[in-house]
């Protein structure tokens, strides 16, 4: 079906074809072709304050959906401010679409001062984005959004930048099709013989392991494997709820740490699905502590990753849940057990090791838990996210991200538990600390505004906590770590937000339940003397 309509309103007709429903902007003076798309066109349009608040709930929102989160940004500031959440989804692997203007043929990159003009818009994001392209003609669109999703769809998901020159968006595309249904790529099958090999390296294996990232969270033969094989399955961050808590195999301590390290070192055979096995999930402490001694097993859709950091016996190059199920089906009846259970409780006495600080707050988060079954959790660099990073079991797959690992960002939580919350349409916890808070407050108008049910468990310790003990411990006088912080309370209630401030367990259960089922967003405002009431409780 061809339409009379600009390139900007074909645009918007094709993403709706490829069944995006939900778009993360705010207008500019370059975009408005494309609103006039987006009116009437059934995709909810969400306006952040920032650019970066866009990318972090569209980030939010993938994680949440499976779906890519897409972002309309203006040319210039647009995609200067956006850079650093798309090195987030970069970095964990977020499928991301950001399309942006650019200045018109003739202008672009000419150095004549036009309105937002970069030198070169695709080299400021080319190390952010699996591809960015101009699309210099209406005809070229539909092909560039089908490689777009061909990436999402079957290779390593990472952020793609499209851009449309301003004359490109306004030019007439009456004779392009719109397709119904946009024909789509499928995720990569694993190589069969490979994964005969492997199988009978696992069968034979007395003690085998199962180590799994966040590629891995949508893998649903994943617990099935293991169970057949008896092998206790290490989740790194990402990856947490793959197994659920009180699962006898699951092991939720961090692989940094001696005890899961141990573990990992006993292993004969060890199976590594959808981790890039990165040093902030297994080397955190940058001790070079990390040992692999028995057979490796690789699994990864990006083949290169495959060979990066530990040295692979075999690699299996394809999606984590396809290859999870071929293994599964390859699997002879095992006979012979590994002790997977009693093996996954040595490394898990490891959480009894740490320091209180840290088991008062994976208390803090078990109440999370327990209170809001299911709930999902969505942390900044703070410091229940480090204590939750190290050995939180989540309540379900998926249901634990943050940005502490990998990129490592500030002012995260907040637009991503937005994105999150809208994508569930359920409420989702939000875990902030009031350094970070500040970096994207703004955002607290606009979940209030798009009515995402979120619950702000804010920790103020009225400055960068975590940094500044760091400089201490390293004898280093604190120097910028000791911030004003408004009263964020008041902000929030200014801003639309319920605020409940807590100092005991029972009452951060209570406003937990209370957000639960309150239509709009909720914070749960919280210092040092709630964190010592969990610690006092141990």
């Amino acid at each position: 079906m061809a339409l009379d309509i600009s390139t900007g309103m074909y645009l918007v007709a094709l993403l709706r074809a490829y069944g995006v429903d939900t778009v993360f902007g705010i207008p500019g003076v370059h975009t408005i072709e494309l609103y006039r798309g987006l009116s009437g066109s059934g995709i909810r349009h969400i306006t952040p304050r920032h650019e970066q608040g866009a990318g972090f709930m569209a980030d939010g929102y993938a994680r949440a959906s499976g779906k890519p989160g897409v972002c309309l940004i203006i040319s210039g500031p647009g995609m200067t401010n956006i850079t650093t959440a798309m090195g987030q989804a970069y970095g964990d692997s977020v499928p991301m679409l950001v399309i942006s203007t650019v200045n018109a043929h003739g202008r672009m990159g000419s150095g004549a001062g036009w309105l937002h003009e970069l030198p070169n818009q695709q080299a400021l994001v080319a190390g952010v984005s699996a591809f960015s392209r101009t699309v210099h003609t209406p005809a070229e669109l539909p092909g560039a959004l089908a490689e777009a999703f061909a990436i999402f769809d079957s290779a390593r998901p990472r952020p793609v930048h499209l851009e449309l020159p301003i004359d490109v968006m306004l030019a007439p595309a009456r004779d392009l099709p719109v397709p119904t249904a946009p024909a789509r790529t499928t995720p990569p099958a694993p190589n069969a013989d490979l994964v005969a090999r492997a199988a009978d390296m696992l069968v034979g294996a007395q003690a085998p392991l199962i180590l799994a990232g966040g590629g891995a969270v949508r893998a649903a033969d994943l617990p099935a494997l293991a169970e057949a094989l008896d092998a206790p399955l290490v989740m790194t961050t990402n990856a947490r709820g793959i197994l659920p808590p009180d699962h006898p195999l699951a092991v939720t301590l961090s692989p940094s740490m001696p005890e899961t390290r141990a573990l990992i070192a006993g292993a004969d055979v060890v199976l590594a699905i959808g981790t890039e096995m990165g040093p902030t999930d297994y080397d955190f402490y940058e001790d070079g502590g990390l040992h692999i001694p028995g057979a490796l097993i690789r699994v990864d859709i990006d083949p290169a990753q495959a060979q990066r950091g530990a040295t692979p016996a075999l690699v299996l190059t394809g999606d984590a849940a396809l290859c999870a199920t071929a293994l599964c089906a390859a699997l002879p009846t095992r006979s012979a057990k590994s002790a997977g259970a009693d093996r996954a409780a040595q490394a898990q006495a490891g959480l009894a090791a740490l320091d209180a600080d840290m088991r008062g707050d994976l208390a803090l988060l078990a109440c999370i838990r327990e209170t809001l079954p299911q709930t999902l959790i969505v942390g900044d660099s703070t410091q229940a996210v480090y204590a939750g990073n190290t050995g939180f079991a989540a309540a379900r797959a998926g249901g634990y991200f943050n940005s502490a690992t990998g990129f490592g960002t500030l002012g995260y939580a907040l637009p991503a538990a937005i994105g999150a919350a809208l994508a569930e349409d359920t409420p989702v916890v939000a875990l902030a600390g009031d350094g970070g808070m500040q970096f994207t407050l703004a955002e607290l108008t606009a979940a209030t505004e798009a009515g995402a049910r979120v619950i702000l468990c804010l920790y103020d310790n009225q400055g960068y906590g975590e940094i500044k003990t760091a400089m201490e411990r390293q004898n280093v006088p604190p120097l910028g770590v000791d911030i004003l912080t408004p009263d964020l309370c008041t902000i929030a209630g200014a801003c639309g937000w319920t605020v409940d401030r807590v100092e005991t367990p029972q009452a951060f259960e209570d406003a937990l339940r209370d957000g639960a089922v309150r239509a709009g967003p909720t914070m749960v405002y919280y210092t040092d003397t709630l964190r010592a009431a969990y610690r006092s409780g141990l």
